[in-house]
C-alpha cells in the first residue's frame, strides 16, 4: 500500500514558498474565471478545513488534493492498451473521414459523431482491471532495467496516459486533406516522404508552442480548462470509490453540522448516492434514451413547434425553422445540444451568457435587419446558408471558372460573374474579422500585467528540469501545482528545440517540394499562430471556447499569394492548425497537472502518440486513394469525401479567386473590412467602464459590465455553419439550469455531480452510438418508417431553406464557356 502525499507533507518540498499572493487578487479579473461573487459560496467539497485546496470551488470539488508520486505510469499495460488504442483510433477516424460510411447517418441528424477518447477511457478501465488480474507478476531484467508485466492494481495514472495517447488519434491530421485534394483534384503527388513531413510538421509544431506556454496557461490556478473537469470527474469516479466514501463522511460533516446535498445549506437528509452509482445510473439512462433520437425517433433532434402553425408561410419558416433563425426549435438530443459548443454543463455561466449575447445580437438582431431590408440583395438567397451563389441567385459552380490546371480562367470568370454569399455568411465574416483584433486589444487591456508578471517571475528557471525552484510564475501556487513539484519538470529547452526543429523541417518541406509557399510565408504563418496562441489560450482556458484562425490565415495568404490554391491551404494549416493543436496539447498538460502525471511521462506520451497517429493517418489515406476507384467523386459514392471536397472548395475561393475579388474596393462586401477596426476599438469602452463602475459601489451595473468579454461575444457565431441557431438556444437552456440555477441554489449538488453528469451523458451517447451503428446501421437495418423517422427538421419546416420568394436553389447555373 502507498501513502498519499497531502498538503501536510508539502513542507518537505524545500523549494516551495508558502507566502504567495492569491492568484485571483493579482489577476484582478475574477469575472473572466467564474461568477464567484454570488452570495451563495459554500465550503469546498471534498476536503476538511485543515487541508489546502483550490480556491476555485468547482476545481476543489472535482480534483483530488492528494497524490502518490510512487504510482507507476509507464507500465506494460499502458504500452499495450495505449499503442493499441492509438493505432485503432487513427485508422478508424481516418477511414470514415474519407467515406460516407459513418457520416451518412450522422449528417442527416446535423450532429457530428466520431470514435472519441471517451470511448477509450471507458473501455480501457475494465480491460486494465482484467489485465491486472491475469498478467503474471514475475519481474524481468532487460539491459539492467527491472520491469514486470503486472506492477499491481490498474491505477489512474496509467489510465490517464492511455487516454492521452489515444486522444492523439481521435482527429484526422488536417494535412491529410491537403494530400487528398492534391491527388484527386490537382493531379499532384509529391510522394510518401513529402506527405509524411507535411503531416508531422503541421501536427508537432504546435506541441513546441504548448510547452512554452505552460507558465501562462497550465500552471496558473485560474486557468481551469473547464472541459477537463468532466474528464477528471470520470477518472476519479472509476478509480476512487474508497476515497469517495471517505470524502462522503467529510461532506456530511462541515463545521459540526450535517450538510444537505439538495439545498446547499444545513438541512438534514439521508446520505447521498456515491459517485460511482450515480455515474452508472445516468450512463445507462443516456445509453437507452439515445436510441430514440439516433434510431427510433430522429425527429427529436429538432422539433420546429412554432413552424407547425403555418409551414407554408416563408417568413414564419425562416424565423422558426431549424435551418433558419431557430426561434422556438426544441432539441431533445444530448448529442445535438453539445455537438458544436461543447457540454453546457462544464462551460461557466458567465461565458455562456457572453456567447448567447453574441448570438442574439448577430443572428436575431443584425441578421433579420440586414435580410429584410435586402442588404446585398439578401432576399435572393436563404436567410442562413454557407453556400456560394451567382448574382442572380443560382448556386455557383466553382469548377466552371477553372482551367484544366485548376487555376482561374479570367474569361470564364468574367462571363460567369462574381461570387455572392448570403448576408448571414457575409456578416459572419465581418464579425470574424472583428473578433481577431478584439482578441489582441482585450488581451493588452485586461491581461498584460498578468502576462508580464508571469514571465518576469518564471524566466530562466524552468530550464532547471526539476520543478521550478522558486522561479515559478507569480501567484500560480495552488495545491495541484505544489504537488507537481515532486516530479522532474520538462525543461523548456526541450520544447524550444522541438519548435525550432519542426519549423526548420516545415521550411525544408515547402522549399524542396513545390507547394508554392516560400520560406518567408511559412514563417509568417507560424508568426500568426504564435501571436494569437497566448490570447486565444487565455480565452479557452476559462471559457471552454476556442476562437479560430482559419479566416485570417486564408485572408492573408489569399492577398499575398493569389492564384495558388495549394499554397493557400498549406499556409492555413501551418497558421491555424498549429495554434489549434497547441491548445489541445496545453489542455492535456493541464489534465496532467490535475491528475498529477509526471511531466516527462506526459511529454513522451503526447509526442509518441502524435507521431504514430500521423503515420497511420497517412498510410490509411494512401491505401484508400490507391485502392478505391473514383474516390472523392460523385461516381465513387459512397466514397464522396465530404471533408476534402469542402477543403477543395475553400482552396478555390481563397486561393484561386482570392479575397481581393471578394472583399476588395470593387466588391459589395468591402465595408466588412471596417470590422477589423471595430473589433480593435470595441473592448476599450468596456474596459474603462469596468474601472469606473466597480462592483462594490455599483452592485447591479458593475458586475454586468465587468463580465462582458468582447472576444467571446464576437466569436459566438464562429461555429455557424455548420452549427445552426437552435444549437445555441437549446445549449443555453441546459447551461442556465445547471451552471446558474443549480449552481446558485443547490451548490453542494452542483459541485458533486454536475461535471460527472456531463461525463455520464457523453459516455452513454458514445456507447449507444457504437452499438447502434455496428449492430444495425452498418448492416442496413433501419427502423420502420413512421412520423418520427420521416418528419425530420427539413420536412417539418421545408421553407426555412428557401429564399424570401419561396424558391429553392438546388443546382448550380451552367453557363461559363471557354
Amino acid at each position: 500500500m502507498y501513502s498519499p502525499v497531502s498538503t501536510k507533507d508539502l513542507d518537505q518540498i524545500k523549494h516551495l514558498d508558502s507566502d504567495e499572493d492569491n492568484y485571483d487578487e493579482e489577476l484582478g479579473e475574477r469575472h473572466h474565471e467564474d461568477d464567484d461573487d454570488d452570495d451563495d459560496d459554500d465550503d469546498d467539497d471534498g476536503g476538511g478545513d485543515d487541508e489546502e485546496n483550490s480556491s476555485i470551488p468547482e476545481v476543489a470539488a472535482v480534483v483530488s488534493n492528494k497524490d502518490d508520486p510512487l504510482m507507476p505510469c509507464f507500465t506494460f499495460r499502458f504500452w499495450l492498451m495505449g499503442l493499441t488504442s492509438i493505432f485503432a483510433l487513427s485508422f478508424v477516424n481516418q477511414y470514415p473521414s474519407s467515406t460516407l460510411l459513418l457520416l451518412t447517418e450522422c449528417t442527416l441528424r446535423d450532429a457530428p459523431m466520431s470514435v472519441s477518447a471517451l470511448v477509450i477511457q471507458l473501455i480501457s478501465y475494465p480491460v486494465g482491471k482484467f489485465l491486472a488480474r491475469i498478467l503474471p507478476c514475475h519481474s524481468f531484467t532487460t539491459f539492467g532495467y527491472t520491469w514486470t508485466l503486472n506492477p499491481g492494481p490498474f491505477n489512474v495514472k496509467e489510465h490517464v496516459l492511455i487516454v492521452i495517447m489515444a486522444a492523439c488519434g481521435t482527429g484526422t491530421a488536417y494535412a491529410v486533406d491537403i494530400i487528398v485534394i492534391q491527388r484527386v483534384f490537382y493531379s499532384q503527388d509529391f510522394g510518401f516522404l513529402a506527405n509524411l513531413l507535411l503531416i508531422l510538421t503541421t501536427q508537432m509544431v504546435g506541441y513546441g508552442m504548448a510547452g512554452i506556454l505552460r507558465r501562462y496557461l497550465v500552471y496558473p490556478a485560474a486557468m481551469i480548462w473547464p472541459a477537463n473537469l468532466a474528464t477528471v470527474a470520470l477518472f476519479n469516479t472509476l478509480h476512487r470509490q474508497e476515497q469517495d466514501e471517505e470524502e462522503d463522511n467529510n461532506d456530511d460533516q462541515v463545521g459540526g453540522e450535517r450538510r444537505s446535498y439538495l439545498s446547499g445549506g444545513g438541512g438534514f437528509r439521508r446520505k447521498p448516492w456515491d459517485r460511482q452509482k450515480y455515474f452508472v445510473v445516468v450512463t445507462v439512462a443516456s445509453f437507452l434514451y439515445y436510441w430514440l433520437p439516433a434510431y427510433i425517433f430522429p425527429a427529436l433532434t429538432a422539433l420546429t413547434v412554432f413552424c407547425w402553425i403555418n409551414p407554408s408561410n416563408v417568413i414564419l419558416s425562416q424565423i422558426t425553422g431549424a435551418n433558419g433563425l431557430g426561434v422556438g426549435v426544441i432539441s431533445l438530443d444530448w448529442n445535438t445540444i453539445r455537438a458544436f459548443l461543447g457540454s453546457p454543463l462544464v462551460t461557466p455561466w458567465w461565458a455562456q451568457a457572453n456567447i448567447i449575447l453574441g448570438f442574439v445580437l448577430s443572428a436575431w438582431v443584425m441578421l433579420p435587419i440586414a435580410y429584410y431590408t435586402n442588404l446585398w440583395q439578401a432576399q435572393l438567397y436563404p436567410i442562413v446558408n454557407a453556400k456560394l451563389y451567382t448574382v442572380t441567385g443560382e448556386l455557383y459552380d466553382t469548377m466552371s471558372i477553372l482551367t484544366s490546371q485548376k487555376t482561374l480562367d479570367i474569361d470564364k470568370y468574367a462571363g460567369y460573374g462574381p461570387l455572392r454569399i448570403t448576408t448571414f455568411f457575409a456578416l459572419s465574416y465581418g464579425i470574424g474579422f472583428a473578433s481577431l483584433t478584439a482578441i489582441l486589444t482585450h488581451t493588452f487591456l485586461y491581461q498584460r500585467q498578468q502576462i508580464w508578471s508571469t514571465w518576469r517571475h518564471s524566466r530562466g528557471h524552468i530550464d532547471a528540469g526539476i520543478g521550478t525552484k522558486g522561479g515559478r510564475p507569480s501567484g500560480v501556487v495552488d495545491i495541484h501545482y505544489k504537488l507537481m513539484q515532486a516530479y522532474r519538470e520538462v525543461p523548456e529547452w526541450w520544447y524550444v528545440l522541438l519548435f525550432g526543429l519542426t519549423t526548420t523541417l516545415s521550411i525544408i518541406t515547402c522549399e524542396v517540394w513545390d507547394y508554392g509557399l516560400p520560406w518567408w510565408c511559412v514563417l509568417l504563418s507560424l508568426a500568426i499562430s504564435v501571436v494569437f496562441a497566448l490570447p486565444i489560450g487565455l480565452i479557452q482556458a476559462v471559457t471552454n471556447m476556442q476562437p479560430g484562425l482559419n479566416i485570417i490565415t486564408e485572408f492573408v495568404v489569399g492577398y499575398i499569394l493569389p492564384g495558388r490554391p495549394i499554397a493557400n491551404v498549406v499556409f492555413k494549416t501551418y497558421g491555424y492548425i498549429s495554434m489549434s493543436h497547441a491548445m489541445a496539447f496545453v489542455g492535456d498538460l493541464k489534465l496532467g497537472q490535475y491528475m498529477k502525471i509526471p511531466p516527462r511521462a506526459m511529454f513522451w506520451t503526447q509526442l509518441l502518440g502524435t507521431v504514430i497517429a500521423g503515420f497511420v493517418n497517412l498510410i490509411t489515406a494512401n491505401w484508400l486513394l490507391s485502392t478505391r476507384p473514383n474516390i472523392c467523386t460523385p461516381e465513387g459514392s459512397p466514397w464522396g469525401c465530404p471533408g476534402p471536397n469542402v477543403f477543395f472548395s475553400a482552396s478555390v475561393i481563397w486561393g484561386v479567386i482570392a479575397p481581393d475579388r471578394m472583399f476588395g474596393p470593387t466588391s459589395i462586401y468591402h465595408p466588412l473590412m471596417y470590422f477589423f477596426l471595430l473589433g480593435a476599438v470595441l473592448p476599450i469602452p468596456f474596459f474603462y467602464l469596468s474601472r469606473l463602475l466597480p462592483e462594490k459601489q455599483y452592485p447591479i451595473l458593475g458586475p454586468l459590465i465587468g463580465k462582458i468579454h468582447t472576444p467571446v461575444v464576437l466569436n459566438a457565431v464562429g461555429v455557424m455553419p455548420p452549427a445552426r441557431a437552435f444549437h445555441f438556444t437549446n445549449w443555453a437552456v441546459v447551461g442556465f439550469v445547471f451552471q446558474y440555477w443549480i449552481r446558485k441554489y443547490y451548490r453542494a449538488w452542483h459541485e458533486r455531480f454536475t461535471y460527472l453528469t456531463s461525463a455520464a451523458l457523453d459516455s452513454g451517447v458514445a456507447l449507444s452510438a457504437l452499438v447502434i451503428f455496428f449492430t444495425l446501421q452498418m448492416h442496413g437495418i433501419r427502423f420502420p418508417a413512421w412520423w418520427g423517422t420521416t418528419q425530420t427538421a427539413d420536412r417539418q419546416c421545408p421553407l426555412d431553406r428557401a429564399n424570401l420568394a419561396g424558391v429553392f436553389v438546388t443546382k448550380p447555373l451552367q453557363k461559363a464557356t471557354s
